[in-house]
């Protein structure tokens, strides 16, 4: 969608003449399969709360997208920059569906990869790249979501097993998967665990009654007395820093995958005011809707520009958790804000799902507090100012 004029959203500073050729290529394939395959259904998926994950995941893995940026094991081994432009195109339709891809292929698939042993990569990495099996990523925790440290889960040693006991919260895919990465207190420390849906003591249960990420499974994970062997661990884990390694892996993708949602709300809302006519003529053409229209285009291009840079920061290796953090912080609050104003020129028409304004608005109000609060990011700049811990 575009509007009438002669720039669009994505021409004012012509950030396309930045990308390759081959990017632009695979920006123009996962936004047509947004178009033909997701668009049609979205709606409908998130009044329902019901979305086909097995299926879809299936999909997307043909297309070469889950793990698209680790290397071996049937992933494609892509830059960043290609990663990050595939998760605006998935959350340009849905938030739940960009969480899919970035979940599987930066959570569960990125903590095998880096962490998991040889047998366990091969076992699980080429499946779940294909998207013939789905993973999950157990950390969070009904108590303990900011301050993942103080988690209760745990894992002791029964002879040469692990006996699993604690519950997860909150986990995407958690009843769909095929395997959940969960972490667990050892009397070693943290440590990450591979566990298989059917083991005795294991349950699981979605969460209903969401109004956000509606086209998303949520799970809670609970742990009795699970025995897992020891094969089960992952052995290069060691410490807080492995899980927390994953979740700056995924939310880079949150960093670039938010700008979709907020490019396409936009968009629709150009279109509309283009053709709601309101004292005689478009609501494009009043001036308080052009400058709120103006304000949305410039804050919209200047998170894109965010995430291209981060894109470049860590195609060179050089990315820091705290430049991820500036990244989460700056977009994923421009993008809610543009989505809340932008409903704001629909009117009424801007609270059903005719539209995807208010749909976009309500996921992105979950992204801005999951994979590190507002508050959080908030306390880790300051620290990277500072040099204080403002934590505790």
């Amino acid at each position: 969608m575009s509007n009438s004029g002669t720039t669009t959203i994505e021409s004012l500073l012509d950030l396309d003449s930045l990308l390759s050729a081959e990017n632009l290529d695979l920006r123009s394939m996962v936004r047509q399969f947004g178009e033909q395959r997701l668009r049609p259904h979205i709606a409908e998926w998130f009044e329902t709360g019901h979305v086909p994950v097995r299926d879809l995941a299936v999909e997307i893995g043909k297309l070469g997208l889950l793990g698209m940026h680790l290397t071996g094991y049937g992933c494609g081994g892509s830059t960043a920059t290609a990663y990050g432009l595939v998760c605006q195109e998935l959350e340009a339709v849905d938030s739940g569906l960009r969480s899919l891809v970035s979940v599987q292929g930066s959570l569960a698939m990125f903590a095998i990869h880096r962490w998991g042993s040889e047998e366990q990569r091969e076992q699980w990495l080429p499946g779940m790249a294909a998207g013939e099996l789905i993973g999950c990523f157990g950390l969070t925790e009904p108590d303990f979501g900011s301050n993942p440290s103080g988690m209760r889960t745990t894992a002791r040693r029964d002879g040469s097993d692990w006996v699993l006991n604690g519950s997860k919260m909150w986990i995407t895919n958690g009843s769909v998967a095929d395997i959940a990465v969960v972490w667990a207190r050892t009397d070693d420390g943290i440590r990450g665990f591979l566990v298989e849906p059917g083991t005795p003591g294991l349950d699981v249960a979605d969460v209903h009654h969401k109004l956000s990420l509606r086209a998303s499974v949520t799970s809670s994970l609970h742990f009795n007395e699970v025995r897992l062997p020891a094969d089960a661990q992952l052995p290069e884990a060691a410490g807080l820093r492995a899980p927390l390694g994953c979740l700056s892996e995924a939310r880079f993708g949150i960093v670039c995958g938010v700008t979709g949602a907020a490019r396409d709300a936009l968009a629709a809302t150009l279109d509309y005011a283009g053709t709601r006519t309101q004292f005689g003529r478009p609501i494009a053409g009043f001036q308080l809707t052009q400058r709120k229209l103006a304000e949305l285009a410039v804050s919209l291009n200047q998170a894109e520009l965010t995430a291209r840079r981060l894109a470049e920061l860590k195609d060179a290796g050089r990315l820091t958790s705290q430049q991820v953090s500036f990244g989460k912080f700056a977009n994923v609050r421009a993008a809610l804000e543009i989505c809340r104003e932008a409903r704001s020129i629909l009117g009424g028409s801007g609270i059903t799902t005719e539209y995807p304004v208010l749909r976009h608005a309500l996921n992105l109000e979950t992204v801005y507090t999951y994979e590190g609060t507002h508050e959080v990011h908030t306390l880790v700049l300051g620290q990277a100012l500072t040099g204080i811990d403002a934590f505790r």
